[in-house]
């Protein structure tokens, strides 16, 4: 028969011990619950929370990258637009290039054809000098190439070469438009010679502006997949660190059916020990 000694109640210390485990378990329980996460803390499990927060900075990193790529995404789409609307002008121009170098027009008339000429030509300065987005414009005398953040850790990056599609008559110029802000015609000879200029430079600009779209679609697409991988991202840092709602809601409840119990138990333990008391009497 075991001692019966009112110094140490051992049925008291085993069912306080079982309440502790289970309010414990209880409390672990709750904040699954009220976070939605099974590790919240490297409290939690220390491995998963590393790779969990390593995996955080990556997604955090690849908004900055998808900024990036907007950026450079609308500053060759304006510069896309300028293009087009250049080439427009430009086929305006040959229009009246064409006409002027017509033999049988009268000299006044071809004089008013050259007046419509460097009007064209000043609004192409004008759409080349405006064609910028937050400050950079790839397209005007001084254009220059547009980079982007292609990874989270900025080692790489995207380029969409600058092309100078404005009207300046640099030497060599294999871009864009090559005869000289000034350019006019007075006779049919002269207005040939400026339609020739003028057929060079719409085939220039025009493949210039291709190019920017091959740009332009280049950024997009690897927007499109820096948006993909931050979502597996996302969905892998879930998988390793979101708790089953419906999984801790079931233990919620068996974890307080068992604090219920434990509670009771203890105080059956407790109550035993009145019983002693009986032997006195």
């Amino acid at each position: 028969m075991p001692i019966q000694s009112v110094n140490t109640n051992g049925g008291s210390l085993i069912a306080l011990q079982n309440l502790n485990s289970v309010s414990g378990q209880l409390q672990q329980v709750q904040t699954r619950i009220s976070t939605g996460l099974l590790v919240s803390g490297p409290k939690d499990n220390g491995g998963l929370w590393s790779i969990a927060q390593t995996s955080r900075a990556s997604v955090s990193a690849l908004d900055v990258v998808k900024q990036s790529l907007q950026r450079a995404q609308s500053t060759v789409d304006v510069a896309i637009s300028a293009g087009q609307t250049i080439s427009d002008v430009l086929n305006q121009i040959k229009s009246k290039a064409l006409a002027g170098a017509d033999t049988s027009l009268d000299t006044v008339s071809r004089k008013a054809l050259n007046n419509d000429v460097s009007a064209l030509i000043n609004q192409i300065q004008k759409i080349t000098a405006t064609a910028d987005f937050n400050g950079t414009n790839i397209i005007k005398t001084s254009g220059a190439s547009i980079y982007a953040l292609a990874n989270a850790a900025g080692t790489t990056r995207l380029t969409v070469q600058g092309l100078l599609l404005g009207v300046g008559g640099a030497s060599g110029n294999t871009t864009g438009i090559i005869f000289t802000a000034s350019a006019s015609f007075t006779t049919a000879t002269t207005a040939a010679t400026f339609l020739s200029l003028v057929n060079t430079s719409i085939n220039q600009v025009n493949a210039s502006v291709a190019k920017l779209g091959t740009g332009s679609n280049a950024l997009n697409t690897h927007l499109t997949f820096i948006s993909n991988l931050q979502d597996s991202l996302t969905q892998g840092i879930g998988n390793l660190v979101d708790a089953d709602v419906a999984k801790e809601s079931a233990n919620l409840t068996a974890l307080q059916t068992k604090q219920q119990l434990s509670i009771q138990a203890l105080s059956i333990a407790n109550s035993s020990k009145t019983a002693l008391l009986g032997l006195f009497r």
